[in-house]
């Protein structure tokens, strides 16, 4: 298994792992088939820990890094009209996480009063978050570990890791996750494939802009769909098949993934386009994965055991 690991702090360029762009040079080459072992920061480049909080290090004047990714990894014989599948196979779990409040950032600002930097570490055991209250009081919130930022490069600019968009990025869903495979629209040579900000867990909307923060390594198999193009990133799970679609405002989000799933209905399994329209309408689920980043996320969700294949009366 090959294993690829974390740029050392000391190194961190904002440009290479900050950003996803055409220009980055890959830090590892991945053949279609292979499982390897992906070494990640949490969102904050681990700089904010129990010896140093959120404040701390705005007050020092430290560099903060946003959402640094490990990549970006060549994938050979990925060319741009291709599909990248990314199985999660495993995410490792540290024994804590951190969740903070950036003033100017979340999906409150303005709404509630304008905050000071917040800080809060919680332990990780026996498959659950520790969440402890300020009065001391403590909630036990089951675990679901899930990549929160991971993506390929866009066809001809860099975008920052901040940013979800039709390549991937910060889309912060949660079904990227153990057991599912999650597949990405390959617009260059070598799908330049990265990813980072893995969360212990989040709830939907991820509304003070942060979930349960945590370093991790990621065991992924890659693979490849050779002359597949998609629009937007999708998600099969055992259970459902998912569109995921960012846009800023978030009907715009809930449109474009609906219109994707459209698609998907009639290219897979035969629906004519009203049909897939009023279908969405009775049996679709939505989530919205996040309305704190630059664009919101929305992921619309079909259960299989609905899905006739083509041809089937």
């Amino acid at each position: 298994m090959k294993k690829i690991k974390k740029t050392p702090f000391k190194h961190l360029s904002y440009i290479k792992n900050c950003t996803f762009g055409p220009l980055n040079e890959p830090i590892a080459k991945v053949k279609p088939g292979e499982v390897i072992e992906v070494e990640t920061w949490d969102c904050f480049a681990n700089v904010v820990k129990p010896t140093q909080t959120l404040k701390d290090v705005l007050e020092k004047g430290l560099p903060l890094y946003d959402n640094p990714i490990t990549g970006q990894i060549y994938i050979e014989g990925a060319k741009p009209g291709d599909t990248l599948v990314v199985e999660v196979i495993d995410i490792t779990l540290p024994d804590m996480g951190v969740t903070a409040v950036m003033p100017g950032f979340g999906g409150l600002e303005g709404w509630l009063q304008k905050s000071s930097p917040l800080t809060k570490f919680s332990e990780i055991k026996n498959g659950k978050v520790i969440y402890t209250l300020k009065d001391g009081r403590k909630i036990e919130i089951p675990i679901n570990p899930f990549i929160g930022t991971i993506g390929v490069s866009p066809a001809f600019e860099g975008t920052s890791t901040i940013i979800p968009a039709s390549h991937g990025g910060n889309m912060d869903v949660a079904d990227v996750c153990p057991g599912n495979k999650l597949y990405l629209p390959v617009a260059v040579d070598g799908a330049l494939l990265g990813l980072g900000d893995v969360h212990a867990v989040q709830g939907d909307g991820e509304i003070c802009g942060t979930a349960v923060e945590i370093p991790s390594v990621v065991t992924l198999k890659i693979d490849l769909i050779k002359n597949k193009r998609i629009d937007w990133p999708r998600i099969v799970s055992p259970d459902e098949i998912m569109t995921v679609c960012s846009s800023k405002p978030l009907e715009d989000a809930v449109r474009l993934a609906s219109l994707e799933m459209i698609r998907w209905l009639e290219e897979e399994y035969g629906f004519e386009r009203y049909d897939a329209y009023m279908f969405l309408s009775v049996a679709s689920r939505l989530r919205v994965a996040q309305i704190v980043d630059p664009l919101f996320t929305v992921v619309v969700k079909l259960p299989k055991k609905l899905l006739p294949r083509k041809g089937e009366a």
